[in-house]
């Protein structure tokens, strides 16, 4: 199974149109923290995380973990932590995976830097939007799409970002 991004604003999945959104920035071959684009190349996916607290678990073939409110992504490249799941510390620069807003009820993590090499690029994942603005680097897709991504894709599906 593939995920296939197209003209920057289609998902595509066998037969399915997606719209969705990406980096402000575009899609760079050399990604770099914090540039707000999207990595082009060919990844494979990983986790499924989900607020339990707003969303019903979904019945998917990926590993899936409930995102709790001391749950977040490290994107200190100087951490040995880098682009990994952490336990929200102070001492560790993050993004909380806990939102306030929706766009995290649902996140897919896209396997990229997989190496954590420093400065390359963190936490980039399929998530929520509402409105289809420009994310810092991640891709969104609206609730219902998202579901229906979820019930076509299994563990093995990659993703090719052009």
């Amino acid at each position: 199974m593939l995920i296939n991004l197209k003209n920057k604003d289609t998902l595509i999945i066998d037969d399915f149109k997606f719209k969705c959104s990406i980096g402000k920035n575009g899609i760079k071959k050399n990604k770099v923290e914090g540039d707000k684009s999207t990595p082009k190349g060919f990844f494979s996916i990983d986790k499924l995380y989900y607020r339990d607290d707003r969303v019903p678990k979904p019945q998917v073939d990926l590993n899936v973990k409930k995102i709790y409110p001391n749950l977040g992504w490290c994107n200190d490249s100087k951490s040995k932590f880098y682009n990994s799941e952490i336990k929200i510390k102070k001492s560790i620069k993050h993004e909380k995976l806990f939102r306030k807003d929706y766009k995290y009820n649902y996140i897919l993590v896209i396997n990229y830097n997989p190496k954590k090499i420093p400065q390359k690029g963190s936490a980039i994942f399929i998530h929520l939007t509402k409105n289809y603005k420009p994310t810092i680097g991640c891709i969104a897709l609206k609730e219902k799409d998202f579901l229906i991504m979820l019930k076509l894709i299994k563990r093995k599906t990659k993703i090719k970002i052009n």
